[in-house]
């Protein structure tokens, strides 16, 4: 019987999962040997097509040839993402029923076959990965995701090659990946900070079945931004002490980003870093190198009104379902960013000082869920979870 996978297909990264011999799901490893994928697709100037780090890469060396991004544009008319595409580097156009299409030097691609370029590469490396090949999966979207932007993404699957088993919601897989719908009736509030999206769900689960009782969430706030503050600060100190703007060179600039999402990751263990860029750039005086500290209270005072951006969201699924903190049992953490202290102190401030739940990666948590989902529907894990 061939394999099915679950995959977490992310605004800024994806990844997959499959469930193994003993019932657990676990994450599948990139030919890169990374657990997450960018979901970025780029085509050079000599007719190259990447896909994953090697498409990120090169991205601000080649801004109009990388898309990125593209699950904003999914499943959705073009009348209805002119602020989503006034935010990316590469030409968005109107396609045939007013539909989304990429211009790339001319050629015309859709978003559900950008999406497709990722979700192959994730297939051909879980393929080469289990030493099989994988044609089945299921797939995550967002809770308000609408039926134009589910069907889009199946859509997607469908031209990647694959069987879409079912599409899920991203908080429902959450819940799975933590067995929580083996557990009594609890309401759980999944907290997903990704890297291009914030998403916020309120969920009643137990008995085998996962409801969203409420969404919410800001489309256009994640962990990308965290880093471009960063990237920012680093620029305009290099600025004061050299007299050089570096965002004026793209490889500085992409040096300059590598390091700031590096420092980001590190404060989120340490309380200062030292960010280090040798040669960075260079005048008629010499090579010039950038080398400063970056303190976590310095970061924290960057991206307080980020970090403030995230209150309401919470606040609103509460009040859409009529409840309080109080009613709260679980609280789960999605997404990279949300290992970020000052996240993880404003969250636990606004659910009663409830410690999350973070016992899964919360990288890999949607995946595995959906890896669990797909090993339900092939009858390769055995409890029957519904969910909706």
């Amino acid at each position: 019987m061939a394999k099915a996978v679950g995959i977490d297909l992310g605004t800024t990264n994806s990844a997959v999962a499959a469930v193994m011999e003993g019932g657990q799901a676990e994450i599948i490893p990139n030919a890169e040997g990374g657990r997450v994928t960018p979901s970025v697709v780029a085509f050079t100037e000599d007719g190259q097509r990447l896909v994953g780090q090697v498409a990120k890469r090169q991205a601000i060396m080649n801004p109009e040839g990388t898309i990125y991004s593209v699950k904003r544009f999914i499943g959705r008319k073009y009348s209805e993402v002119k602020e989503e595409a006034k935010a990316v580097s590469y030409k968005v156009v109107e396609g045939p029923d007013g539909s989304v299409r990429f211009d790339v030097r001319g050629k015309l691609y859709s978003p559900e076959e950008i999406s497709a370029m990722i979700l192959r590469k994730l297939v051909e490396d879980a393929s080469k990965f289990l030493g099989e090949r994988v044609n089945e999966a299921v797939i995550t979207v967002p809770a308000y995701f609408n039926d134009a932007q589910r069907q889009a993404t199946k859509d997607a699957g469908t031209i990647a090659g694959l069987e879409v088993l079912r599409i899920i919601n991203e908080p429902t897989s959450a819940a799975l990946a933590y067995g929580l719908d083996k557990k009594g009736q609890e309401t759980v509030l999944v907290f997903d900070l990704g890297g291009g999206t914030f998403d916020v769900s309120l969920l009643d689960v137990g008995d085998g079945v996962v409801e969203v009782r409420a969404t919410s969430g800001d489309g256009h706030l994640g962990g990308d931004d965290f880093d471009r503050r960063i990237a920012d600060w680093l620029a305009e100190e290099f600025k004061r002490e050299q007299g050089i703007d570096l965002r004026n060179d793209p490889q500085a600039l992409q040096r300059l980003y590598e390091a700031a999402e590096r420092a980001k990751v590190e404060l989120s263990s340490q309380t200062q870093v030292q960010v280090n860029l040798p040669f960075i750039t260079a005048d008629q005086s010499g090579p010039k190198h950038l080398n400063t500290t970056l303190t976590r209270a310095k970061f924290e005072d960057l991206t307080r009104d980020l970090i403030e951006r995230l209150r309401g969201p919470v606040e609103q699924v509460l009040s859409d379902a009529s409840m309080t903190a109080d009613d709260l049992d679980e609280v789960i953490l999605v997404g990279g960013s949300t290992r970020i202290p000052a996240v993880q102190a404003l969250v636990r401030s606004l659910t009663g000082g409830k410690d999350p739940n973070m016992s899964v990666n919360p990288d890999e948590v949607v995946a595995i869920g959906a890896a669990l989902q797909a090993g339900i529907l092939k009858g390769e894990v055995e409890d029957v979870v519904l969910s909706t």
